[in-house]
């Protein structure tokens, strides 16, 4: 395509000038020049000619005495380049103090790569823990390569835990509109300065300019709909954070737990147990049943029904049956929490059980089972054997590994996770 603009360009050129030939051939015309009483006088061509001819030697007089001038510009421009070239190899190498030298070289030999070569010295000079020298090579930056020097500054501040000045940083006029990464530099800055909300606003931004991998920012999602939801300041400002998010988020394990948490720190236990019975009945998460069990609510009957309720479709679920223990034990009925307690062990239950069996026992002045049940809590976690507790028989064992075959709503065999 350009060849045929190129040859179209060449081919009108020559049209017009063939035209301006004809009509100057045609009438060659009369140029008269006076200067200090002489007199010059030739056609219009011949005058063009000349003056063509005039500024062509001209131009090439230019040429000439500013070649010394351009080929040391040139030299300097490759020189610097091989610097900047050699300075980013060292870098990546872990020659950083190579690296710093030839970068800051690079940087004052050509200013319009001083933003980058400054950028990469300042990593060098971080990587070598020289904090300072970094900070020089970012202040060295100047106005001119403004944005550059937010992100540099932002990193530098994020590295040394100053996210307040980081957003400082980032929020300079000269340095808007933020790059890609300045974007993400910043929600970063403002998640780790317990800034939740405002750093998931910023989801929307980081997806238009693909500030990131679509992963990466999934799990920032989460992460950040979890942080503001804890952040949350009252039961109002909880419930519009709540209603915002997207539906998936609102199944989300981690997310639910956090809503949960906060809404039971406000005294909201209508709403904390809603959420968590909403997700369930969505989605079954072994997380969720344990959480569903330590509320900082009341409720209990409530929420023991719900419980035995989804023992009926999830009779092998160790965190249901670790739940359904801490409810009844809660409503002092440690009989039945015992037999939970006893079947969330033989369906793959750990160290937790048997530190709600301690303090069970503990409760009601069983000071012996309760050693136990906390010396096995102990090697539980540390994977070593535990000790049984007496007084359970064969058959109560048996009892206490058989579950009820699972089924889906077709009526086939569930498999187990």
């Amino acid at each position: 395509m350009n060849l045929f603009r190129n040859l179209l360009f060449w081919i009108v050129l020559a049209l017009v000038g063939a035209l301006l030939a004809q009509l100057l051939l045609a009438d060659p015309g009369y140029v008269l020049v006076r200067y200090r009483g002489m007199d010059y006088t030739t056609t219009v061509a011949a005058g063009l000619l000349i003056l063509v001819g005039v500024l062509f030697a001209l131009w090439l007089l230019w040429k000439l005495v500013t070649l010394p001038l351009r080929a040391w510009r040139g030299h300097r421009d490759r020189q610097s380049r091989a610097r900047l070239g050699g300075g980013l190899e060292a870098l990546h190498h872990g020659h950083y103090a190579r690296a710093q030298k030839l970068l800051e070289q690079a940087a004052d030999d050509d200013d319009t790569i001083a933003g980058v070569a400054r950028s990469a010295a300042a990593q060098a000079a971080l990587a070598r823990g020289d904090l300072a020298g970094a900070s020089a090579q970012v202040d060295a930056m100047g106005e001119r390569h403004a944005a550059s020097r937010a992100i540099a500054a932002a990193e530098l501040a994020l590295a040394d835990d100053r996210p307040t000045d980081a957003l400082v940083a980032l929020d300079a006029p000269a340095a808007q509109p933020l790059p890609p990464r300045g974007l993400a530099l910043r929600a970063d800055a403002l998640a780790v300065s317990g800034q939740g909300a405002q750093a998931y606003g910023m989801l929307g931004p980081m997806r238009q300019q693909q500030a990131l991998p679509e992963a990466r920012l999934s799990e920032l999602e989460t992460r950040w709909a979890e942080a503001s939801l804890h952040e949350a300041g009252d039961a109002n400002v909880l419930a519009d954070r709540w209603e915002s998010l997207p539906k998936p988020l609102k199944s989300e394990p981690r997310v639910v737990i956090a809503y949960a948490d906060r809404a039971a720190d406000l005294r909201w236990e209508d709403a904390s147990a809603k959420s968590i019975e909403q997700a369930l009945d969505a989605r079954w998460d072994e997380r969720l049943a344990a959480r569903y069990g330590t509320l900082p609510i009341s409720r209990l009957e409530q929420r023991r029904g719900n419980a035995e309720r989804w023992l009926q479709a999830h009779p092998a679920s160790p965190a249901l049956l670790l739940t359904l223990a801490r409810l009844a034990r809660a409503q002092g009925q440690w009989a039945p929490a015992q037999d939970y307690l006893h079947r969330a062990l033989a369906q793959g239950a750990g160290s937790e059980a048997w530190e709600e069996f301690g303090h069970g026992f503990a409760g009601v002045g069983d000071d012996a089972s309760a050693r136990i049940s906390y010396a096995n809590a102990l090697r539980a976690a540390r994977a070593e054997p535990v000790e049984e507790l007496p007084g359970r028989d064969l058959r109560q064992k048996i009892y206490d590994e058989a579950v009820i075959e699972e089924r889906d709503e077709h009526g086939m065999p569930r498999l187990r996770e």
